[in-house]
């Protein structure tokens, strides 16, 4: 290779370790998968109604807040493991003013065994539901 175009390349395939690669959701065995049975319809006394645009605001504010596959540090205790689960936090979402919707993520009193209570663990995210942006955090 000419050495005119190794450093054009060099930056090329740097630049390829900044992005991000999306990595789809473990499945189950086909096996398993097949014993599982749905139901006709879902149960409606414990059924929910998420409409699109507020389902996509609250995975894009938890993908900020606890992005997947986030780990504590090496020697974490059990409540600071629990911490960083996406499903030890409570989500609240509201409509706020046009275009924006407003996401917060309370720590479930029930999910981490404490024997202090722990204080302010949550955020409430301010996203941009036009653009698809979060506009601004409040820890």
């Amino acid at each position: 290779m000419k050495p005119k175009l190794l450093i054009p390349v060099c930056f090329l395939l740097s630049a390829c370790s900044l992005l991000q690669w999306y990595r789809r959701p473990e499945h189950a065995p086909p096996e398993e998968a097949a014993r599982f049975q749905f139901p006709l319809e879902l149960p409606a006394e414990s059924r929910l109604k998420i409409p699109g645009i507020t389902a996509t605001a609250i995975q894009l504010a938890m993908d900020d807040f606890r992005p997947p596959g986030a780990k504590p540090h090496s020697g974490a205790t059990a409540e600071e493991q629990c911490l960083y689960r996406r499903e030890s936090y409570n989500v609240f979402a509201a409509p706020a003013s046009d275009g924006v919707m407003l996401v917060r993520f309370v720590l479930a009193p029930e999910a981490c065994d404490s024997k202090d209570p722990v204080l302010d663990m949550g955020a409430t995210y301010a996203i941009d539901v036009q653009q698809w942006r979060i506009l601004a955090i409040q820890p």
